[in-house]
Formats: structure tokens, C-alpha cells, sequence
């Protein structure tokens, strides 16, 4: 296996959309992907508009010490769109050489990233100059033994995909019970009460003492604070504080995120935490506190307070019918959780192999 410069095996391409035949506009994001572009461009001349193919880069130079990534992706859901004249396109010169998907992967790499910041100039925002990029380096094997690595790669993405697919069902099954049980068939005879009044509601506390997942076996507690991006995980500790089947809600910024805890665990700042009185009730909680419309305008005091929560009004149901839901959305709880498990570890498998290119190792070898 040999190493190549990119600068050897690519060609910048810039076609512009002088006709203004093609409208898909596409944006580039942090996470290496193509979006629907969210541009304003009402009166915007879009004859100066690059042309993107299937199967040819685009990326930005620019804030990428920052951002600590280098935005690059490669365009495969259509066969031809339009791009930002600010972002250069590029395509594989020969790909007998090298295909354009393995190139892409390599450009997914962390250690990918670290080195272009490092190459990156110009302070805090620096950007990365078009030369420094071209005379990064990459390990390059023979065509088939790239076609292998994707192969590997897309197939672990494709069982991630589905256990997502599977998850979404499961959800919407658990929605369509709450639904069908407790919207469309209610009865009068149902009682009203208080969040307060059936539930303990605390807010976060300090950040206690973070240890590694690996430390030691005790250490397992998972600490949760206010976020969204991994259901708000900040590490892990030895004595949990909330038990099993609460309920957090994000409450500052984006606030109203409810999270179903399954497990112990710790709620720090920013968090509120609901603690059904009867765990059986958390299910339905859970389900009525998540279809909330709770204002998020996105405004420095947009906040979640404890009385706001306990003040809400909810339609409690007989026992029975509360523990009969609890029952089977427990189960499809279950299976969520056990595929959201799966997949994680499948990213790691992903990482783990854009992490042996360099070397040309699979992850089974």
C-alpha cells in the first residue's frame, strides 16, 4: 500500500449554472453531509451557482481550526444539483486509482480533521489553504481492496439505518396506543389532577465528580444534563440520585426535551426532573409531557421553572388501564433501547475502521 498527495488524485471541477437549468440547491455541513440549502436567495443571480455531479466534493477552507473539522462531502442522492460558488468542487482524477467513495472516507476520519486544523492558518477562525489540502497524504491500496473497506463500511451503515427504521416503527406504535387508549376513547369519568400532584418534580443539581466508563465496574451511574445530542449524557458516576422510570425535561434553551430514564441516574443544571409517585404512570408521563408545545422561542430567558411543570394539568386514567399501557410500551421500550444499543456499538465498529486505514486493516482482522 502506498501513500498518495490528494493534490495527486483529484481536479478541481467549476461548471456554473449559466443556463439556470438545475434548481436543487444544496447547502454543506460540520457533519460532512448535504442538506436542502436554507439560503435566502430571492433575487439572487443563481447563473453564477457551481455545478455538483454525482459522485464529485465539495468543501469549505474556511474556520476550520474553529470549527475543528473540515466540512467536505461527497454528492450521491442526486445525479446533478447547484452549490455556494464559495465552496470549491472537485472530483477523483482516475478512479482506477482511487474510488470516490473510499476518498470520502478518508476524509471522514478524525484523524483526518486533526490534521487539517493543524494545517489551518489565520487564528481562531483560520482556514485551510487549497495547497496545504492538496499536500495532505493518504493511504491509497489497490482498487478492490478499497471496494472491500467501503463495502464493510456501508454495511455496518445499512444495519445502523435499519435499526433506526425499526426504532421510529416502535415509537410510533407506543404514539399510536396513547392515541388510541387515551385521546380517541377517554371518558368523562376520568379524573383531573396536577403534574404535582401525582409526581415529585426537582430540578438538577451541581456536576458531580465525572468518572471514566472504565474506571471501575461501581462507576455505571449515567450523569444527564440539559441537551439534546446524546439524550444529554455528560459522563458517569458511583451513586445514582433519581431512580429508574423518571422523566427529565430539558429547561433551558431548547427546553420541553423529555427523556424516559429506564435506569438510576443523576440530574445536573438545567434539567428538571419528574419522579412519578407510581412508576406504572410513568409510561403515560412520559408520553403526555413530550406532546407539550412548550415555547421555544430560543430567547436568552427561554426557561423551564418546577411550578410550570407541577401546574399542568393531566387526565389520569383507572389504574388499571395506566399499568396495562405501562406493560407494552415498556416492551417496545425495550426493543428500542436494545437497538439504539446495537447501533451505537456499530458506530464504534465504524470508527474503529476509518481509524485502520491508514494501516489497511479490517476491523475483523
Amino acid at each position: 500500500m502506498s501513500y498518495r498527495k490528494i493534490g495527486d488524485l483529484i481536479q478541481v471541477v467549476d461548471q456554473r449554472n449559466r443556463d439556470l437549468a438545475v434548481t436543487h440547491l444544496v447547502g454543506l455541513t460540520i457533519n460532512k453531509k448535504f442538506i436542502p440549502s436554507v439560503a435566502n436567495i430571492i433575487g439572487t443571480d443563481m447563473a453564477n451557482y457551481k455545478l455538483i455531479r454525482k459522485n464529485q466534493f465539495a468543501c469549505s477552507t474556511m474556520q476550520v481550526r474553529r470549527d475543528k473539522k473540515m466540512p467536505i462531502a461527497l454528492l450521491k442522492e442526486f445525479e446533478i444539483a447547484i452549490i455556494s460558488q464559495a465552496y470549491p468542487v472537485f472530483e477523483v482524477i482516475d478512479e482506477n486509482l482511487i474510488l470516490p467513495d473510499y476518498l470520502m472516507l478518508w476524509f471522514s476520519r478524525s484523524e483526518f480533521d486533526r490534521e487539517a486544523c493543524f494545517h489551518a492558518v489565520g487564528g481562531v477562525r483560520g482556514s485551510l489553504e487549497w495547497e496545504d489540502f492538496c499536500g495532505m497524504q493518504l493511504a491509497v491500496p489497490s482498487t478492490e481492496e478499497q471496494r472491500q473497506i467501503v463495502a464493510q463500511y456501508q454495511s455496518i451503515a445499512n444495519k445502523i439505518k435499519i435499526n433506526e427504521q425499526i426504532c421510529e416503527k416502535l415509537e410510533a406504535t407506543a404514539q399510536a396506543l396513547y392515541k388510541h387508549w387515551f385521546v380517541d376513547n377517554k371518558s368523562d369519568d376520568w379524573e383531573m389532577k396536577k403534574i404535582g400532584e401525582v409526581s415529585e418534580i426537582k430540578a438538577g443539581g451541581d456536576r458531580p465528580k465525572v468518572y471514566s466508563e472504565i474506571e471501575t465496574e461501581k462507576c455505571f451511574v449515567p450523569i444527564f444534563s440539559n441537551g439534546v445530542t446524546n439524550e444529554g449524557l455528560y459522563g458517569f458516576t458511583d451513586k445514582a440520585i433519581y431512580p429508574e422510570k423518571s422523566i427529565t425535561i430539558s429547561a433551558r434553551g431548547t427546553i420541553g426535551y423529555c427523556v424516559l430514564r429506564n435506569k438510576p441516574f443523576v440530574g445536573i443544571v438545567r434539567l428538571l426532573v419528574v419522579t412519578p409517585f407510581n412508576k406504572f404512570e410513568s409510561t403515560y408521563l412520559f408520553e403526555f409531557l413530550k406532546r407539550i408545545e412548550f415555547d421555544n422561542s430560543g430567547s436568552v430567558q427561554n426557561q423551564l421553572t418546577i411550578p410550570q411543570i407541577s401546574t399542568l394539568e393531566i387526565i389520569m386514567p383507572p389504574e388499571t388501564l395506566l399499568r396495562k399501557f405501562d406493560e407494552s410500551v415498556t416492551k417496545l421500550n425495550d426493543l428500542i433501547e436494545m437497538k439504539t444499543r446495537e447501533s451505537q456499538k456499530l458506530a464504534q465498529l465504524q470508527s474503529l475502521l476509518l481509524s485502520r486505514l491508514a494501516v489497511g486493516e479490517e476491523v475483523g482482522n
